[in-house]
């Protein structure tokens, strides 16, 4: 699983409700939330196994489970398509995932893809077959990325709208130079900071954020937590912690320019890496490996850490 498979994964659960409300508008008055999320990973690996099976390659597929308000079962399948260049096969595959499906637990199934590729004319939204007056058409809920309106996603307040706000800077990113980049990835983060989200919500975004658009120098990456670290409702939306390690990263670096010390800057570089693995150890479940590949370090980096703080 890659590095974008991995954030898609994470936010996918950890804003799954957000989600269904971005896409369903009566999604609150269809879904009863207190009876919680159930994401069936375990059965989808079952029907699409790891091994020898053509249907394994997309690793960002979920499958959840959610309660309707007349207590019934509705199961969501969730299908984000990461490759950038033209599948055609891919609405058979889609039909494949919901026939196999529906075959093992005949439970009614919605279907959402999210295309986040650079093909303007690649929307796939249907499988159908004919046969001398048989036909069968299955249709799902398509969603490019690319095609969607910035503005737009700005007027939301939906948290989800910052995902996409998010892999629209991202497709961006070969076609504007660095210090453009920079800037559009600060006004999202901007925005999404002066949102009145939950803490962990805000904390899931800003990871996705912060990895998701990747900056090629570490100085740059350095430069967008700086201009983080003075959002003047940064106490009040990221908590102390937070606050705290992004101004211990602030002070490292500034304090290396102010010097013009080359070591001096290194070092505030170092510290940011190192509080950042420190950060993903104590506030994630992930394994150093992934977190080694998030963060583009070696594992052996993310054990030291680990031991550590241990």
């Amino acid at each position: 699983m890659n590095r974008d498979d991995i954030l898609w994964k994470a936010i996918l659960e950890d804003i799954f409700d957000d989600f269904l409300r971005f896409f369903i508008p009566e999604a609150d008055d269809l879904f009863d939330w207190s009876k919680g999320i159930e994401f069936l990973d375990k059965e989808l690996e079952q029907l699409f196994p790891p091994n020898g099976d053509l249907f394994n390659t997309r690793e960002v597929d979920k499958l959840a489970k959610v309660f309707t308000r007349q207590g019934s079962e509705a199961w969501i399948l969730v299908h984000v398509e990461v490759q950038g260049n033209t599948d055609t096969d891919f609405a058979e595959r889609m039909f494949t995932y919901f026939s196999r499906i529906y075959d093992r637990y005949k439970k009614p199934i919605t279907a959402f893809v999210i295309l986040t590729d650079l093909s303007p004319s690649f929307r796939p939204t249907e499988f159908r077959r004919s046969l001398l007056g048989t036909t069968l058409v299955y249709s799902f809920n398509s969603y490019k990325v690319l095609g969607q309106s910035v503005e737009e996603l700005r007027k939301s307040d939906n948290p989800f709208a910052s995902v996409i706000l998010t892999v629209l800077v991202a497709l961006r990113k070969k076609k504007i130079k660095p210090d453009e980049l920079l800037e559009l990835k600060v006004d999202v983060a901007r925005r999404l900071l002066a949102q009145p989200f939950p803490k962990p919500k805000i904390r899931a975004l800003m990871n996705f954020l912060r990895f998701y658009v990747r900056f090629a120098k570490p100085e740059i990456s350095a430069k967008f937590d700086s201009e983080i670290a003075t959002f003047k409702n940064e106490r009040e939306t990221m908590g102390i912690e937070e606050f705290l390690l992004y101004r211990a990263e602030r002070q490292g670096i500034e304090q290396g320019i102010e010097q013009g010390i080359e070591q001096g800057i290194e070092q505030g570089i170092e510290k940011q890496k190192y509080e950042s693995v420190r950060n993903m150890l104590l506030k994630t479940t992930f394994p150093p490996e992934q977190i080694a590949d998030l963060l583009a370090v070696s594992v052996e980096y993310v054990l030291h850490v680990k031991q550590a703080i241990q």
